[in-house]
């Protein structure tokens, strides 16, 4: 993960995340400024390699740090130093906004790039379309903040992930959830810290939340992130121990720079699976 904490975090960096598959990296958010760019190095990633990012919504914890990583691939296509082009995918207003940002603030030699070798592409509730190797199905995750869409995409061991962004489960999604094999949910708190955190009046889940939800749609790997800060030293006992109360699949709780290897049903000498890296 390049993060794994909520938007007002001080101690890990914002929710943001790469997935490798197939020789491929898909970067699904940036989190909420250039420390994007920092998160990125020490991960050993370079922006060179990357050539795909879904932006799920436009918050500023999630699509500030996607215009720094927008304004130096340009600046590195400008070099000469960066082949191929760079692909955004993004419901309309995600677009938009990135859109107007880099128009407004960057100079114009970068935001020519735009439409040229920086292609912006509008994706649409339940539009199927390929993000380098990574087949996906967006889908509105019915925010009642913000609009945001969530993605669900097959491996290359034909397993399934589905990504929530940073809302709720709903019901109307039951079909992109399911038997998911790899489920990245939100847990904002623990439900025993509830009363200190407020996760409902913010339209937040709590580790037991998704507990509840994974088990009920038959997911089998659970992934908890965008949490609050104040417990990073217990974050993985305590809301690992929470989310399990409920559900009987494995539970992951990342921290920042950590890689979960993506290959639990996978074949005996099948070594083409994926890794999430969470770059925080």
């Amino acid at each position: 993960m390049l993060g794994t904490g909520n938007a007002v975090v001080t101690r890990c960096y914002n929710t943001c995340f790469i997935l490798k598959d197939r020789g491929s990296m898909l970067l699904v958010d940036a989190g909420g400024g250039n420390g994007i760019l920092q998160q990125l190095e020490k991960a050993g990633i370079r922006l060179g390699d990357i050539h795909d990012m879904f932006i799920t919504h436009a918050h500023t914890d999630h699509i500030l740090g996607a215009v720094w990583v927008t304004r130096v691939i340009m600046q590195e296509i400008l070099k000469g130093k960066y082949s191929g082009v760079f692909n955004i995918y993004g419901h309309d207003k995600s677009i938009k906004v990135l859109t107007d940002i880099c128009r407004m603030t960057l100079h114009r030699k970068y935001s020519e790039c735009i439409g040229k070798t920086v292609l912006m592409h509008e994706v649409h509730d339940g539009e199927r379309f390929q993000a380098g190797a990574f087949p996906m199905e967006c889908f509105d995750v019915k925010s009642t903040k913000e609009k945001q869409f969530g993605f669900r995409t097959a491996l290359s061991d034909g397993q399934t992930l589905v990504c929530l962004g940073d809302e709720p489960f709903n019901e109307q999604n039951i079909s992109y959830v399911e038997n998911a094999d790899w489920l990245m949910c939100e847990a904002f708190c623990l439900y025993d810290d509830r009363e200190t955190f407020k996760p409902y009046e913010k339209n937040h889940s709590t580790a037991l939340d998704t507990g509840i939800i994974a088990e009920r749609l038959h997911v089998r790997n659970l992934v908890l992130y965008h949490t609050e800060d104040t417990c990073l030293q217990e974050r993985k006992k305590r809301y690992g121990n929470e989310a399990r109360r409920n559900f009987s699949g494995t539970v992951h709780v990342p921290d920042d720079l950590e890689t979960i290897p993506l290959h639990a049903t996978r074949q005996p000498g099948d070594n083409t699976a994926g890794s999430i890296a969470f770059l925080n």
